[in-house]
């Protein structure tokens, strides 16, 4: 995969963890830094995608009230309770 040069700037306290977790591991900075930035890129991709996924069920009407939700949790730690007795 072609790499493309880009510069940050960090507190300092950032780039003594970064520092140290590079020492501990044996990689380099800029391979945990973009392992991080992957990692923060893959779960925030994935959040949006999920709210954006949730405002459009919404607005199909594709959706449970609070009280059915509640109810149909109540009933399943009732029903795990009961196989646990």
């Amino acid at each position: 995969m072609a790499k493309k040069q880009t510069s940050f700037r960090f507190s300092e306290e950032t780039v003594s963890k970064l520092e140290s977790l590079a020492a501990a591991t044996g990689r380099d900075k800029t391979f945990l830094a973009a392992e991080a930035i992957d990692r923060y890129y893959d779960i925030e991709a994935w959040q949006i995608r999920a709210i954006q996924e949730g405002i459009k069920a919404v607005e199909n009407g594709e959706y449970v009230s609070h009280e059915e939700l509640k109810a149909q949790w109540e009933q399943e730690r009732e029903d795990y309770l009961d196989k646990t007795r």
